[in-house]
């Protein structure tokens, strides 16, 4: 990930300041801030583009799982057609079998 982080949590707490005679420097508390305060863009603009990503892959997977659903309901309805004309054709040459091996005799 490429933020161009400058600051740790531990940077800003070691952080020192020089006192002048009326306190701390303001321009180096100037320039430290306005380095928190890029840091914390390039955050809210890493987090945003990852939002952005986890919201793509959640719509590509709901997507994914629709068509994968369609396409079972799809893939059952003929295997089940096809095993009652399987079924159908098996009962149909039991039938024939039967008639040639036992002739009339099966139907006295």
């Amino acid at each position: 990930m490429d933020m161009d982080i400058k600051l740790s949590a531990k940077i800003i707490l070691d952080k020192d300041f020089k006192t002048g005679i009326r306190g701390y420097s303001q321009d180096e508390v100037d320039q430290f801030l306005d380095i928190i305060i890029q840091d914390y863009e390039s955050f809210e603009k890493a987090l945003a583009k990852k939002q952005e990503e986890i919201d793509l892959l959640k719509n590509e997977l709901k997507t994914a799982q629709s068509q994968s659903g369609s396409q079972e309901s799809r893939r059952q309805a003929p295997s089940s057609a096809y095993a009652n004309n399987t079924n159908f054709d098996i009962l149909k040459r039991i039938a024939n079998l039967e008639k040639h091996v036992f002739g009339d005799k099966l139907y006295d």
